[in-house]
């Protein structure tokens, strides 16, 4: 594929993006889709029925067709997606045992409109290039994964200020790097990450991947700062996964297989580490979940292990090997469990000390104790994008 197929797309990319605006017009005096009107969330909550306990281990994605084989695919950002670079990525995906993308699509897929009580009054859609992309992509038989940047999404933020994570004093929370949070907690933030999903799949994405989905972390600070609107009175661990199953019944009409990435320790631990993201609850409610294990984000020690990011091998071992024992509880407790794709580590991480050059080898490392754990299927992760033929 020539570059000159991409021109359009990048030069989209040159310039920001364009800015949601909030609908002035009451919902009842839109336009809406049905799908747009099953999307009107009450902020109230005086209706709300708490589903109980039960009902919550009943949900199972529904059956589809998944993927004949393992799925293998790297990370594509959305400025290289647009780029020269692109060629590239297709051949390493040709050349070698990969077979598929993950691609942002926050960008590429426009911002729906919303009401200021959250209802979506137009829907989201794909830029005329972003469709053209994917329609080459997947011409090469390139199975394709759309990243939803869920929870910590910037633009959207900007948009639906009301929305946002709320200090006790009023103004919008920020954590320490200045991002503000859409608050999970409420319904009427779910509309967006579920709108972009469903024209991720309309356009002809295999899979959606809910990135994000979870709380911010420090939930000490979090909490400490924060005046929750929660008027369901959910715990974390139950707001995020009744997101998920409602996207994935969404995304499952358009015929996509739903996906989530976890903190990789989620595998280890019994709790939702503060962040609303249970082992149980995500790989109950969706397809496929994959746990980010990259050795250099394990503390020193993690399992006996001394300086984790120089021993791929015997880390992503024992984390997927937790997994794996996560999932076997909840079969034989009777619910679903979703199949275990690793997002695994292709990157140096230069802060870590000590640390070494990822490369050829180190990946290699990862994918192999991965399939000893029965797991063929895995994503690797670059945020630069830039992948050593392996």
């Amino acid at each position: 594929m020539n570059a000159g197929r991409y021109g359009i797309f990048f030069r989209c990319f040159a310039v920001p993006f364009l800015i949601l605006v909030l609908a002035t017009t009451s919902p009842a005096g839109c336009a809406s889709t049905a799908d747009d009107l099953a999307l009107k969330l009450s902020s109230s909550g005086k209706n709300a029925v708490r589903p109980t306990a039960a009902a919550e281990t009943e949900f199972r994605p529904t059956a589809l067709r998944r993927p004949g084989g393992p799925i293998r695919g790297i990370y594509v950002s959305a400025g290289v997606a647009g780029s020269r670079r692109m060629d590239a990525l297709i051949r390493l995906v040709k050349e070698t045992e990969l077979n598929a993308m993950v691609i942002d699509v926050n960008g590429p897929i426009l911002l729906p409109a919303v009401s200021s009580s959250g209802t979506i009054v137009r829907r989201a859609r794909a830029t005329e290039s972003f469709r053209r992309l994917v329609d080459q992509l997947k011409k090469q038989n390139i199975y394709l994964i759309a990243r939803v940047v869920t929870f910590k999404e910037p633009r959207f933020a900007r948009a639906a200020p009301q929305l946002t994570m709320h200090r006790r004093d009023g103004r919008i929370w920020r954590d320490a790097k200045g991002y503000a949070w859409m608050e999970p907690f409420r319904k009427e933030a779910w509309a967006y990450p579920i709108a972009l999903g469903e024209e991720a799949a309309r356009i002809g994405f295999d899979e959606v991947q809910f990135d994000y989905v979870r709380f911010p972390e420090n939930q000490a600070r979090v909490d400490r700062e924060v005046a929750y609107r929660n008027p369901e009175r959910w715990s974390r661990n139950e707001a995020i996964g009744k997101f998920l199953q409602k996207a994935t019944a969404r995304i499952h009409r358009d015929g996509a297989i739903v996906s989530a990435d976890v903190f990789g320790m989620v595998a280890t631990t019994r709790s939702d580490m503060g962040i609303g993201q249970s082992w149980a609850k995500v790989a109950s409610a969706v397809d496929v979940i994959s746990p980010m294990v990259y050795p250099s984000h394990y503390a020193d020690g993690t399992w006996g292990i001394r300086d984790p990011d120089l021993k791929p091998g015997p880390i992503v071992a024992h984390a997927l090997h937790d997994a794996g024992r996560q999932n076997r509880q909840l079969r034989s407790g009777g619910r679903s469990a979703a199949e275990v794709r690793p997002w695994l580590q292709s990157f140096t991480a230069s802060w870590v000390h000590p640390h070494q050059r990822y490369g050829s080898a180190q990946i290699r490392q990862q994918i192999e104790a991965a399939r000893r754990e029965g797991m063929t299927s895995y994503l690797l992760w670059n945020a630069s994008c830039r992948y050593p033929n392996f």
